[in-house]
């Protein structure tokens, strides 16, 4: 564990004010905002995620080091911006309607920030159109969908329908407490994440899945 970088630590260890003046000595060191994302933040986060799927930590944990990791980005993004460097893919993400529970979706998509994504998130209670809208709007590689009641799995399944209905080529990951891979099969979902840490792995092999 010594091997890794200061800056890298603190978001593993959450310490979210440490953060800033890491970064100015990484920035003063010559590295720049890219490098600092891909080769600090992004190691970061995925330790984050292997430690939350061997149960080494638990959501408090992983919150505390997701907003480590958006304290790093509110500093870089602007620089990422100015170079014109964007992220590789773009995801939309939601809890589907009838569900206003929020904080797997909201570890995913920090998650998936973390891996240098974008994430458009649609909140809560989302019906299926607006999902439709935003994938029309957008045009992501990949939809995330969450459920945590198992009331509003059949929405989960609506939203699906209506992706494919729509004709629009998009990877569909769903995911939370009530939902298995074989729902995910049943319904015409592309893949299923069981938690936070693994929607990464799941979204990457989906990206790089060809069509």
């Amino acid at each position: 564990m010594n091997d890794i970088h200061p800056l890298t630590q603190a978001i593993v260890d959450g310490r979210r004010k440490d953060v800033p003046d890491l970064i100015q000595k990484c920035l003063a060191a010559g590295e720049s905002a890219s490098t600092i994302v891909e080769t600090r933040l992004v190691p970061g986060m995925s330790i984050v995620g292997e430690k939350f799927k061997l149960n080494e930590i638990f959501v408090p944990e992983m919150l505390i080091a997701a907003r480590a990791m958006k304290e790093a980005m509110k500093i870089l993004e602007p620089m990422l911006a100015a170079a014109g460097v964007t992220p590789e893919h773009k995801a939309v993400i939601g809890t589907v309607e009838g569900d206003l529970h929020d904080i797997g979706k909201n570890l995913v998509a920090m998650m998936w920030k973390g891996a240098n994504m974008e994430v458009i998130d649609l909140g809560v209670n989302v019906p299926a159109a607006k999902f439709v809208e935003a994938v029309q709007q957008h045009n992501p590689k990949l939809v995330g969908l969450s459920a945590l009641l198992t009331t509003t799995m059949p929405a989960m399944r609506d939203t699906v329908k209506a992706i494919r209905a729509a004709g629009l080529k998009v990877r569909v990951l769903i995911g939370g407490a009530p939902i298995t891979r074989e729902y995910a099969q049943e319904i015409g979902a592309d893949g299923f994440a069981s938690d936070a840490g693994s929607a990464v792995d799941e979204a990457m092999l989906l990206l790089q899945a060809k069509a």
